[in-house]
């Protein structure tokens, strides 16, 4: 008789985990908006192009990147080869590679599987993504803005790169199935809306998950929006975001916004080349030399609206050099 129970006990527990484990399988569970078509018109050429180089800066982490000047800029003939590593040395479980974007690997991909994989992180076959790239950002864009990056994507030239398949640590391989999501896209604000247009760039940027310190889970910390101090080991040191709240002590609060625009603009490669870097000292993740070319008009809209976000007294040391 107890063998019996003790049967019936061990079917009755095993049942949610079962459950569970079914709803797992299925998952992501993002569907394909099958009859979409991009069509390449100039005006989503220039848009696409815009956006990629200047705003959500997709060619930055999908390309090589020179780290002998400062901010590393891209090394030319490397514009979406993809390849750069995120893995445990920089505090990510386990090892995320960025995908090659050019013709060379997504030859074979439907414009409906670039939108899905854009905007809800789920790959051809569909695989998740690890959301170091910050897919759920570019699900609450305009969607002809989504459009336009990937009408651009499509025009970049074939390079032969074979990009290695992610390793996740265990369980991250199974708690990555939950990631994906529908896309929940918006319409882009009148860039007459200053701080709503802003606050919408921002989203594009993804500025909040540089700035925004996070926990041992990677769950931003709560009250320090923007607030800095978020770490990135890096080859040639340890990197801190800075605080980009509009606390006056420790942060931009004393910034005009031309002091603002010009600090991006001085990284601007068209007009000075980046400065050369030595083992070991200061140099920064953030791409000054993509952000530079953001018009003056948007950089202008991104400052209202970080004025809007509570200031927070933060001080960061931003740099420490390896020993």
């Amino acid at each position: 008789m107890k063998k019996y129970i003790l049967i019936t006990l061990v079917v009755i527990l095993s049942i949610p985990l079962l459950i569970v484990g079914a709803i797992i399988t299925f998952l992501p569970n993002v569907k394909l908006q099958k009859d979409l078509v991009v069509e390449s018109t100039p005006e989503r050429l220039a848009r696409g192009t815009y956006l990629a180089n200047h705003v959500t800066v997709c060619v930055d982490c999908h390309s090589t990147r020179d780290w002998t000047k400062y901010s590393g800029p891209i090394a030319p003939g490397t514009e979406g080869k993809g390849g750069e590593v995120f893995d445990q040395k920089f505090g990510f479980p386990g090892a995320f590679y960025a995908a090659n974007i050019t013709q060379y690997n997504l030859k074979n991909w439907s414009d409906a599987e670039i939108f899905r994989a854009i905007t809800s992180g789920v790959g051809r076959d569909n695989h998740p993504f690890f959301p170091v790239m910050p897919f759920k950002n570019y699900g609450k864009l305009d969607k002809e803005d989504i459009l336009s990056i990937i009408a651009y994507i499509k025009t970049m030239p074939p390079i032969e790169n074979k990009i290695p398949a992610g390793k996740p640590d265990f369980p991250m391989g199974i708690i990555m199935k939950t990631f994906p999501e529908e896309a929940k896209l918006s319409s882009k604000p009148n860039p007459s809306d200053k701080v709503a247009y802003g606050k919408y760039l921002v989203t594009a940027a993804a500025c909040f998950d540089c700035h925004t310190n996070v926990d041992d889970k990677a769950n931003p910390l709560p009250g320090m929006d923007y607030a800095g101090g978020r770490t990135f080991p890096m080859p040639f040191g340890v990197l801190k975001s800075s605080n980009i709240t509009f606390d006056e002590n420790t942060g931009i609060g004393k910034w005009t916004k031309e002091e603002f625009v010009r600090r991006f603009k001085s990284n601007d490669p068209t007009q000075k080349q980046p400065a050369s870097i030595k083992e070991n000292e200061f140099n920064t993740i953030m791409p000054w030399t993509m952000y530079a070319g953001m018009t003056e008009e948007d950089l202008g809209a991104i400052y209202e609206f970080l004025k809007t976000v509570k200031p927070v007294a933060n001080q960061v040391v931003r740099f420490s050099a390896n020993k």
